[in-house]
């Protein structure tokens, strides 16, 4: 054992000079100068440094010329394919569903998604002013609305407006039956008939009208008539809501009628006949029940003022309303 281990201290005697010349000392190694060159040794003379030749330049490109348009994401130019004017292709009348369930049950399928996606027909009824005027003298109510039944482009619309005093009834009522169109995604253009059953005698009128929403979100209508008896009527009428709160809405709003001639029997006169201001401030309780509350301002003008006079009737009148305004 001894001889052994005195053997084995021998052979690492005998290698450990040959280890040390090949290794670096370990000790005082600088880890950088794997990134530098290797020393030469004192008594050899280092030869002088070669500036190297510059890479040749890339091609430069004219960035002025170059389409900024006609480059992907990634910076690869594309390739502009012409469209050209040919008509967009027939869609399949081949239905992968047709293979697996009765052929005419998957049309009524389909013809059902169209509807619901754009063809469907939808109705709405709405009191846009119920309300009960409270002013000097004798009080008075009002109202105007609306039902509409159709599709996105072509609908049928009726309206209806009037007003009168608590105790002599109705003093002015009138029934619309419009054919309205979309014209814009905006506005609708509407014609048919208006049908006056106030004030006496009574005049049936050919419409034609435009309604929609103005910038800004001005509700906007204006309509011309032509009655049976030649006359020309126009009424124009705007409101806006500023919403105060989620629930809490207040309302302007402005109608005005103009007549191109005096129509005596009916209290008409030329020019400018009426002009409505209102404010109501309304709450919705739910979005279509909104009970409100506000003023009014009415205003006659030039003959028409004078045959109210003749009436025994202010042309001009202040009111405090109440009212609801609802839909369904």
């Amino acid at each position: 054992m001894r001889t052994l281990v005195l053997s084995a201290a021998f052979v690492v005697a005998a290698v450990s000079p040959a280890w040390a010349q090949t290794m670096p000392e370990m000790g005082g190694m600088d880890h950088g100068a794997h990134d530098q060159p290797p020393r030469a040794p004192p008594h050899v003379h280092a030869p002088a440094a070669t500036v190297a030749e510059p890479a040749p330049a890339p091609e430069e490109h004219d960035m002025g010329a170059m389409d900024h348009g006609a480059m992907d994401h990634s910076g690869h130019a594309v390739v502009e394919e012409n469209v050209g004017n040919e008509p967009a292709p027939l869609p399949p009348a081949d239905h992968a569903a047709d293979q697996l369930f009765d052929a005419d049950a998957m049309q009524a399928a389909r013809d059902q998604l169209r509807r619901e996606h754009g063809g469907s027909l939808t109705s709405k009824v709405m009191l846009s002013l119920g309300e009960y005027q409270f002013r000097d003298g004798e009080d008075g109510f009002r109202w105007e609305g609306e039902a509409r039944f159709g599709g996105d482009i072509h609908r049928l619309v009726l309206k209806s407006e009037g007003e009168g005093g608590a105790e002599g009834g109705v003093d002015a009522a009138e029934v619309q039956a419009l054919y309205s169109r979309a014209i814009t995604p905006y506005f609708d253009l509407q014609a048919g008939i208006r049908q006056d059953f106030e004030p006496s005698p009574r005049r049936t009128y050919a419409t034609l009208g435009l309604e929609g929403v103005a910038p800004y979100w001005f509700d906007v209508q204006g309509a011309l008539f032509l009655s049976d008896h030649g006359e020309a009527l126009a009424r124009l009428e705007g409101a806006y809501d500023l919403r105060l709160t989620q629930r809490v809405v207040l309302q302007a709003r402005a109608e005005t009628n103009l007549a191109a001639q005096d129509v005596a029997e009916i209290g008409i006169g030329a020019g400018v006949v009426d002009l409505e201001l209102g404010l109501r401030l309304r709450y919705e309780v739910r979005r279509n029940f909104a009970p409100y509350v506000g003023v009014s301002y009415d205003r006659e003008f030039g003959d028409t003022a004078e045959f109210a006079r003749s009436a025994g009737e202010d042309p001009s009148r202040a009111s405090l309303v109440v009212g609801l305004r609802g839909w369904f």
